[in-house]
């Protein structure tokens, strides 16, 4: 199977077309709208020549059928030529109508670009929130910013503009042709010997610089990713004083996009200047044979007259059509790019996946993974078995593979291939919905993460229905609920982005109560007390055991304090389990954990 049929969206115009579902309703009212403005643009030079030759002169009238009927009716062209308000008035019906097909036009556009934007953010959202972790880590977060509001920007501006003005283009120089082949044959055949070399040209100047816009749109996705490190990391660039590194570094980057631009511009301006300058040539010789024709009487004053205001109508759907092409190469690497987050695989549950209750033994059998650009891997056969409702200590030294386990307990990386297995109750992992399983296993993390809203907020987001006793219970047991009583708004105190307004203990305790009131069967906490003193330390574990009763408990961390009272301690040392037993066991082995005993309490503590 090719590539492309294992995309979602193997073409353009499949990402495009389904993006506009929803809104293509509005764009192909804007276009009926859009042709209405092309064709009464079109009546205006009739009129006038006709006003010219038969009106002011006396030629045979140029009007259809139906329109000399209509003058026939009300006194035919004495009494035109008696009240000339009549063309007035017909140039102002047309202008009327014109005006109503541009509204039309406008607000079907405008309605039509909004709904398109609203569906692109939306399923790109939920699209993204559906990817698995290792994708995240494989792609820059400015990056991922500046795909969903730069690139959705630019594909709506092609849809909305460009895309509707190309389709006038094509109704403009159909119409207009038509018209000035009647006029004139020989000068409209001359005049179409410059449409495909602007058209021609188009084209190849599109081909010479997608390739650039490609650059310009990943270098300012390295510009919107310094900036969002610098909003977000700003205490850590202030406390190291930082900031003129980080100012030359932002400013560096923003020349080289500034310079792409200013490039790209002189290259604009050349394509224009040339286009520009090609009509203008067209203009005058249409102007000067025109002249030539008329004068020698090959070609009526009201006949040349409208030839010029077709050709000027002809010119500018031209010109407009080589700047639309020139734009495309823009709109196609937006495209692109987008179609780069819609086709990457969502993550999906096995067809005969279950919801299981995960109450039951945790057991890891020959798991071995390795991260990209890791030959030797993270894990190396590990095995090993945490019985239901029992806590389990893991330690070992930073890179062992201790948060490894557990993100491929909670399938935020997948075991692969040949990797081993892991099951809840008896149940492979993989056999169980990832909705099932991760409701039911709390993780806290070492550096939690809290969003911009109250500190209320922020703990029922894991229970939305949860109550403010059931917020302040889980408090308790994190030990945070005094802390938030001395806070002026108590928990209607906002937290600022990433929690900044908290301390990291307060950060870290606020992740626990959003653990602890979901209530899950199993338990982790990934070194998420290493922010708090050991008072405090000791005061949630000793909370935690008096009220997680039938939980399977799993706690990572450096801290032995925080292990010793497990009821088996693994102790992990370059992928492979180096030591297990409890805390009594480790210390008569004289290994690894012994070792790590003596440096944090000192061998008199024997």
């Amino acid at each position: 199977m090719s590539d492309s049929e294992n995309k979602r969206f193997p073409t353009r115009t499949s990402l495009v077309m389904y993006f506009l579902k929803g809104s293509w309703r509005f764009f192909i009212a804007a276009i009926i709208g859009a042709a209405g403005m092309q064709v009464m643009a079109l009546v205006n030079p009739k009129i006038i020549r006709y006003t010219v030759d038969s009106v002011i002169g006396n030629a045979a009238s140029s009007l259809p059928a139906w329109a000399n009927h209509l003058i026939d009716r009300i006194g035919g062209v004495p009494y035109i030529r008696a009240h000339l308000w009549v063309i007035a008035l017909a140039v102002i019906v047309t202008a009327v109508v014109k005006a109503a097909f541009s509204w039309i036009y406008r607000v079907c556009n405008a309605s039509g670009a909004e709904t398109l934007v609203e569906r692109m953010r939306n399923k790109l959202f939920h699209h993204i929130e559906h990817l698995p972790y290792s994708w995240f880590s494989a792609n820059h977060t400015g990056d991922i910013i500046q795909r969903c509001t730069s690139d959705v920007d630019t594909i709506k501006m092609f849809v909305s503009e460009q895309l509707t003005i190309l389709i006038r283009i094509v109704i403009m120089l159909v119409l207009a042709l038509v018209y000035m082949f009647q006029l004139n044959v020989r000068m409209t055949a001359i005049a179409c010997i410059f449409l495909p070399v602007i058209v021609l040209y188009s084209f190849f100047f599109h081909h010479s610089i997608g390739q650039a816009f490609q650059k310009m749109d990943e270098e300012e996705g390295k510009l919107s990713g310094i900036a969002q490190e610098n909003l977000t990391g700003v205490r850590v660039v202030r406390a190291f004083n930082q900031e003129n590194y980080e100012k030359a570094r932002f400013e560096k980057q923003n020349k080289k996009y500034t310079g792409m631009w200013v490039t790209m511009m002189r290259l604009m301006a050349r394509f224009w200047t040339s286009v520009d300058l090609i009509a203008g040539i067209e203009t005058l010789t249409m102007t000067a044979m025109g002249a030539y024709y008329a004068v020698h009487g090959t070609l009526s004053a009201g006949s040349y007259i409208a030839y010029l205001n077709y050709n000027l109508l002809l010119l500018w759907p031209v010109r407009m059509m080589g700047r639309i092409i020139s734009q495309m190469s823009k709109a196609g690497i937006s495209i692109d790019r987008l179609a780069y987050i819609m086709n990457a695989e969502e993550e999906q549950d096995d067809p005969d996946a279950a919801d299981i209750d995960l109450r039951g033994d945790i057991v890891f059998s020959h798991v071995r993974f390795a991260y990209p650009n890791n030959s030797e891997g993270t894990l190396r056969d590990v095995s090993f078995t945490i019985p239901e409702g029992s806590t389990v200590g893991i330690i070992g030294a930073t890179g062992s593979g201790k948060s490894t386990l557990m993100y491929l307990l909670d399938r935020l990386q997948e075991l692969q291939e040949n990797g081993g297995s892991i099951t809840i109750n008896g149940t492979d992992i993989r056999r169980i919905r990832r909705e099932s399983l991760r409701r039911q296993i709390g993780m806290v993390l070492q550096e939690p993460y809290l969003f911009s809203r109250t500190l209320e907020e922020n703990i029922r987001i894991a229970r939305p229905k949860a109550t403010r006793e059931d917020i302040r219970q889980a408090s308790r047991i994190a030990s945070l609920d005094g802390a938030i009583q001395r806070f002026e708004k108590g928990y209607d105190t906002y937290v600022g982005e990433r929690g900044v307004t908290l301390s990291g203990g307060q950060k870290q305790r606020a992740a626990i109560a959003q653990m602890l009131i979901r209530k899950p069967p199993i338990m982790i906490f990934d070194d998420s007390l290493s922010a708090v003193d050991a008072e405090t330390d000791a005061e949630i574990r000793h909370s935690l055991k008096e009220n997680t009763h039938g939980s399977t408990v799993i706690l990572i961390a450096h801290r032995l304090t925080t292990l010793m009272n497990a009821d088996q301690i693994i102790v992990l040392d370059q992928g492979k389990i180096a030591e297990q037993g409890t805390h009594e066991e480790l210390l008569e082995k004289n290994g690894i954990y012994r070792k790590i005993y003596d440096l944090q309490f000192g061998k008199e503590a024997e």
